[in-house]
């Protein structure tokens, strides 16, 4: 297994459209762990770790993201896995 880290930075219309549900649908189906959240921004932040062709594939399903957004941008930095996370959730 290729273990990694990434976090994905999204920014648009991208809050109140049911993006962070969107990304948890995704990252469960992928078996992907971590987190995502609104930033006061108006961006959303996603934190996810386990196989990196699956992180791959959820940065490329956030570039698309569900119907109502509309992403301008998704910036992706990889960083040391950690093993930090039991499940992926939404933070508040």
């Amino acid at each position: 297994m290729n273990l990694s880290r990434a976090e994905i930075l999204a920014s648009g219309f991208v809050q109140g459209v049911g993006f962070r549900y969107f990304v948890v649908k995704q990252a469960e189906w992928l078996g992907l762990k971590g987190f995502t959240e609104n930033l006061f921004s108006g961006e959303v932040l996603t934190v996810v770790e386990g196989e990196k062709s699956m992180i791959e594939e959820l940065h490329k399903q956030i570039k698309i993201g569900p119907s109502r957004a509309q992403v301008r941008n998704v910036f992706i930095k990889w960083c040391n896995y950690k093993n930090e996370f039991t499940k992926f959730e939404i933070k508040y």
